[in-house]
């Protein structure tokens, strides 16, 4: 099997970005971006999606998350878009449904090669873990562009913001997962009629 595997950077005057991605991993991991938020919610992608993945972000959090949130996700999308190469032979669509006490998360992915995303969620209050809730659409958003993927978030429903959200990161993890999964009755096809993704 072809190793799966890329490391990638992205390097402005406001971050400084490098994340190894493993598709085919056990989920180890290793995670600091500077906002604990973020890298809880990033380990979450890791154990649910059975990837090894390495973050390491520097930015001008003096400023505020933003920019760090947004190139995490742009590099990170990035390094599935790499490894997924071709992404012959791949199941190519996955979802997942993920409870949380009182939460219930649904994320669906497709690695069509065309970005979009569309997020439902309903927030109780302004910040989750010292992270404004706006970030977490935008970082779906981002990641969806980078990764070139359909990316559905919804939180169908619940009340503890910081429950919503990790729902939401295990969902896509667990999404991520199940579409990238190499499908052997494909026989290294491409998944698409078109014959191209």
């Amino acid at each position: 099997m072809t190793t799966r595997k890329k490391a990638v950077g992205r390097q402005t005057k406001e971050t400084d970005v490098k994340i190894t991605l493993a598709l085919d991993g056990v989920g180890q991991h290793s995670i600091n971006t500077g906002i604990g938020f973020l890298d809880h919610m990033l380990n979450h992608i890791a154990v649910h999606g059975l990837f090894d993945l390495t973050v390491r972000a520097t930015g001008d959090l003096h400023v505020d998350a933003h920019h760090t949130v947004e190139d995490v996700a742009l590099t990170l999308g990035r390094a599935f878009d790499q490894a997924l190469g071709d992404r012959a032979g791949i199941v190519r669509t996955g979802s997942a449904h993920v409870p949380m006490d009182e939460t219930l998360a649904f994320v669906a992915v497709d690695l069509a090669g065309r970005p979009y995303c569309v997020t439902e969620i309903e927030w109780a209050g302004h910040t989750v873990g010292g992270l404004p809730v706006t970030l977490i659409p935008h970082f779906l958003e981002s990641f969806a562009v980078a990764a070139r993927a359909n990316v559905h978030a919804r939180v169908l429903y619940g009340r503890d913001d910081h429950h919503k959200a990790e729902a939401l990161f295990k969902a896509l993890g667990r999404a991520l997962d199940a579409a990238a999964r190499l499908d052997p009755r494909r026989g290294g096809a491409i998944p698409s009629t078109k014959g191209t993704l």
